[in-house]
């Protein structure tokens, strides 16, 4: 009989354990990349939107400079439009789509001889609601927690004096 050594069946336990290591991190390595390939495709898609967002601002931009008097809409977008004293200035605002959650902001100062950009960024525009679900302690509830300006108060340092 020989003693010693390792058997079959030890090392049949290993490879087992070897192909279901294999096995569920390739599993893990899958789900994380048809993850990492759904959050390239949104934010590609935003991306893309932004851009033609921005292509249609600088059509408007150059419609309104071009037009005689201020138009309420042009190509489909409302223009929003308010004379502001300070700047000497006729204020117009609009804003392109981008997404459904998202919408390109573009603000301008126009004056007879030139114009400012105010604003042209990135906006929210998805409706969003206060979450107050959660019970968050919000402050003292009757307890004496004494004065906080008073760090040394209560502590005797033996000093007779």
């Amino acid at each position: 009989m020989k003693k010693g050594g390792i058997g079959v069946g030890s090392a049949s336990i290993v490879l087992v354990f070897a192909v279901l290591c294999l096995t569920v991190f390739s599993l893990i390595t899958y789900v994380v990349a048809g993850n990492d390939k759904a959050l390239v495709d949104t934010e590609s898609r935003l991306v893309v939107g932004y851009y033609e967002a921005d292509a249609l601002a600088e059509r408007i931009v150059a419609d309104i400079l071009e037009a005689d008097d201020f138009p309420d809409e042009v190509r489909g977008i409302e223009i929003h439009t308010v004379w502001d004293m300070y700047a000497d200035a006729d204020i117009a605002s609009f804003s392109c789509p981008i997404s459904d959650q998202k919408s390109l902001f573009v603000s301008l100062a126009i004056r007879s001889d030139s114009y400012d950009i105010l604003s042209w960024r990135m906006i929210d525009t998805d409706d969003w609601t206060f979450d107050d679900s959660i019970n968050v302690w919000d402050g003292p509830s009757g307890l004496d927690i004494g004065d906080p300006m008073d760090v040394w108060g209560g502590l005797d340092f033996g000093f007779d004096g």
